[in-house]
């Protein structure tokens, strides 16, 4: 009795780490297509955290999942969006508004309809304010980034679902 339950303890560490693996491949695949930077998800008692362009250090061995790895709803959504939709990009570094003014209605926010060619937010780069347009006439599926925050040259700003 006691070697079937050591066989099937190592059979389920062996489980988990390939849920594991499988989390990762799929969670840097998301990375990839939402032009992230940095991802960190926990699940139970596995925590995975992706830089991309940064060296990373020595990971300490991952220990096996007890149960398989679920993917968090908000992953999977951002996965199904990311395959619809056309995503808008920072073309600089810089501070990200939505609006004109900090008392000015945002230029756009999630489900608008928008033209090719709208403005969608303004990038702030060495004092020069910097309106950046819609590639695409659609909806404005998601927003990435929050109001006066920094962005990077590349970082994802808004999904857009073009019009069909």
């Amino acid at each position: 009795m006691a070697r079937r339950r050591r066989q099937s303890g190592a059979g389920e560490a062996a489980t988990g780490e390939a849920a594991t693996v499988e989390l990762v491949r799929r969670l840097g695949t998301l990375l990839t297509e939402l032009g992230l930077t940095e991802l960190e998800v926990t699940a139970g008692d596995v925590r995975v955290r992706l830089q991309r362009g940064v060296p990373a250090p020595t990971p300490p061995a991952l220990a096996p999942a007890a149960a398989p790895v679920e993917r968090s709803a908000a992953a999977h959504t951002a996965e199904i969006e990311s395959a619809s939709g056309v995503t808008i990009e920072a073309p600089m570094v810089g501070t990200f508004y939505r609006a004109s003014s900090p008392t000015a209605d945002p230029y756009v926010s999630e489900g608008d309809l928008v033209k090719e060619g709208q403005i969608l937010c303004i990038i702030e780069a060495m004092k020069l304010m910097n309106e950046i347009e819609s590639k695409v006439a659609g909806r404005v599926v998601k927003i990435f980034v929050e109001n006066a925050h920094p962005v990077e040259f590349g970082q994802s700003l808004f999904l857009i679902d073009p019009a069909r």
